[in-house]
């Protein structure tokens, strides 16, 4: 087994095996609970990618270094299990710190995690996923992992409430339960934020008889509060094996970040051992060193004061080139006016505060923004890229996109390069995308006949994409979130980060599965090719969401996935299709939603020869075709129930996570 300082590379599955126990001051029976209160410099933890331990005896697993992964995990395992699979009661204790230059951009969190042996860490990514899970493993029932997040960047793709929360985690980090980082004291709930650079404790629980979690925190010294931050009935005996191990997993992404665990006790079937803070090492200091006091220095203070001056004048020159700092390249001079300046676009989303934050997605942050000159409204989305494989061919792709004229397309104006990053400028949309209209209760409920409208708009322009302009455009990634509304509430389909074309009578390439789960057609899992047909199936999906209200793939309190196109065609079966239309809508015209969830389910028919194309599905909407007469019972029909009912669905959707993107665009720079 390795020493604690030993680095194992992030690539190789940590090695789960049962060694001796950890040096460290043990209370009661050390087979089944350990506690580390003065440090880890002599504890023989399993440490994987970043983690290491300070001299200082800190566990260290991040090291600000960007996209980062880390693990430690103690040695010997715990039965998790009794005589009767019931799992056992089990309790947990740790002081942790997290030190970032900036808590607005801070990433990503740690979290303490009970793991079977063997449970492979190699695949998982960092940045939001914190070195826990992938975008494929993410939810999977076949983890049987569970853990404790404190989460400091907000991502909807987990539906996560905010970027300061605590979170449990159950085989992967769409959270059971999740509340604000802070504690209870007197009854009065206090605010912490998680990346303060200050220590903090954590407690976590679970009654095995009870079948209860709870989860509390507090600053570093004070008494364990009363009243719990978390507390969640959970029955942990289906998610845990027998035997497991306990750790901690983090990761950086692309934010500088350290994380460090101070302190940690477990035990099995009674409280944590207690952890002494007094002796705990210091977590080390973080930001730029404080100016000498010039107060206190006698002979030559005004020379002083002149270097100082003459100093900051230089550093400030030079940080404010680096800030606008632009990668530039001989061959982007062909782009002319499509290229931004970095600098105009800084001063326009007001350095790129979270204040100006539209929303955050797989793909990058976007950010309302003014520019300088012209008082532009635009949406300026921010996205990382690691190669520069491609790059050429990808920019001179988002300017020929740029070049596209229709009504329900949201414009793209440009681009941008720096190092690692590239940034989109679109448009600004006023009334935002449509899924936050039909999600959120904060807004008023988008009534049918704009819904329709949005309809016959992304219709419109699909149509456009794939036949009408001078190459074919397939976008790949039609959803609720990628629909803007302008200021009349007309449908713009946008985000053409994955968009791809061909010249007209070619064929499409074969690429990279790039898309989000439950919009992807089942054929892209065979060819890897996108085609128009793809695109049809993804906007099949999307008239069923806007028409239902419901997301493409739901999941209950069992953990079991839903599609929506198999509830709207049992509705149908059943002879009762309109049930399956939005419950919030009181009023609508039954003949238009109708032809809606057929069309829709027309479009996402599996068999892609059985779709209709963009230019049929147009003339459906507008009433200048009659939908080809279709019953829940006929040929179509028969064939989508037959495969539903052969397990189609687990390939269509081979995913957990219902709405997850797949891919990066670092990958997509690599496949143009």
């Amino acid at each position: 087994m390795p020493q604690a300082h030993e680095k194992l590379s992030c690539f190789l599955t940590p090695l789960f095996v049962a060694v001796s126990l950890a040096i460290c001051s043990v209370v009661g029976d050390v087979s089944e609970q350990f506690v580390y209160s003065g440090g880890f410099a002599s504890a023989n933890l399993t440490l994987g990618g970043a983690a290491a331990v300070t001299p200082a005896g800190l566990l260290e697993l991040t090291n600000g270094t960007l996209r980062q992964k880390a693990h430690a995990i103690h040695p010997a395992p715990f039965r998790f299990r009794n005589a009767s699979t019931a799992a056992r009661s089990f309790s947990a204790s740790f002081v942790f710190g997290i030190l970032c230059p900036d808590d607005d951009n801070c990433g990503h969190g740690i979290i303490l995690f009970v793991a079977p042996g063997g449970y492979d860490f190699s695949t998982a990514f960092p940045s939001q996923y914190i070195g826990f899970v992938n975008s494929t493993s993410n939810g999977a029932a076949a983890n049987h992992i569970f853990g404790v997040e404190l989460d400091t960047d907000q991502n909807n793709e987990f539906r996560d409430i905010d970027g300061n929360h605590v979170g449990i985690d159950v085989d992967g980090l769409t959270s059971v339960a999740s509340a604000s980082a802070g504690y209870f004291h007197d009854g009065v709930f206090e605010n912490l934020t998680l990346s303060s650079r200050k220590a903090m404790q954590v407690w976590l629980d679970y009654d095995g008889a009870g079948k209860q979690i709870t989860v509390a925190m507090a600053p570093a010294g004070m008494a364990r509060p009363v009243k719990p931050l978390l507390s969640s009935a959970y029955d942990l005996s289906t998610v845990l094996t027998d035997t497991a191990y306990v750790g901690f997993s983090s990761a950086t992404g692309s934010f500088n970040s350290r994380h460090y665990v101070l302190g940690w006790s477990f035990a099995m079937d009674g409280p944590a051992p207690a952890i002494d803070i007094a002796q705990l090492p210091k977590l080390p200091r973080f930001g730029p060193k404080r100016r000498p006091n010039l107060g206190k220095i006698i002979p030559p203070v005004a020379t002083a004061a002149f270097i100082l001056a003459v100093g900051a004048v230089a550093v400030l020159l030079v940080r404010r080139r680096l800030r606008y700092r632009e990668v530039r390249e001989d061959w982007e001079v062909e782009f002319g006016p499509h290229r931004f300046s970095y600098k105009d676009l800084f001063r326009a989303t007001n350095g790129f505060k979270d204040r100006n934050l539209l929303g955050v997605g797989g793909f990058g942050r976007v950010y309302k923004g003014v520019l300088p000159a012209s008082k532009l409204e635009v949406a300026v989305k921010k996205v990382s890229h690691d190669s520069q494989q491609g790059m050429k061919e990808f920019v001179a792709e988002v300017v020929s996109i740029g070049r596209l004229q229709h009504r329900n397309l949201a414009q793209l104006l440009g681009y941008c390069r720096r190092k690692g990053e590239l940034v989109l400028i679109y448009e600004y949309m006023p009334n935002g995308s449509l899924d936050k209209h039909l999600y959120s209760d904060e807004k008023p409920v988008l009534d049918w006949e704009k819904r329709f409208r949005v309809i016959k708009g992304i219709a419109s322009g699909l149509l456009y994409l794939h036949e009408e302009w001078e190459k074919v455009i397939i976008h790949r990634d039609i959803k609720a979130s990628n629909v803007l509304l302008d200021g009349e509430m007309n449908g713009r389909l946008g985000d053409f980060g994955l968009a791809t074309m061909y010249d007209r009578g070619a064929n499409a390439q074969t690429t990279h599965v790039v898309g989000t789960i439950g919009y992807l057609a089942p054929e892209l899992g065979r060819t890897n090719k996108a085609t128009p047909l793809t695109d049809v199936f993804a906007f099949g999906i999307f008239m069923l969401e806007v028409t239902c209200g419901q997301r493409p793939i739901t999941q209950n309190s069992r953990g079991e996935q839903h599609m929506l196109a198999d509830w709207v065609l049992d509705r149908w079966r059943k002879g009762s299709l309109t049930e399956a239309v939005d419950a919030k809508l009181h009023e609508y015209d039954v003949d238009e939603a109708s032809l809606a969830l057929k069309l829709g389910l027309l479009c996402s028919h599996p068999l892609s020869n059985s779709r209709p194309d963009m230019r049929q599905v147009v003339r459906y909407l507008n009433g200048d075709a009659p939908l080809p007469e279709l019953t829940p019972t006929n040929e179509t029909f028969q064939i989508l129930a037959l495969m539903q009912n052969e397990g189609f669905d687990s390939y269509v959707m081979p995913h957990p996570s219902p709405m997850e993107s797949v891919n990066t665009m670092s990958s997509l720079a690599s496949e143009k």
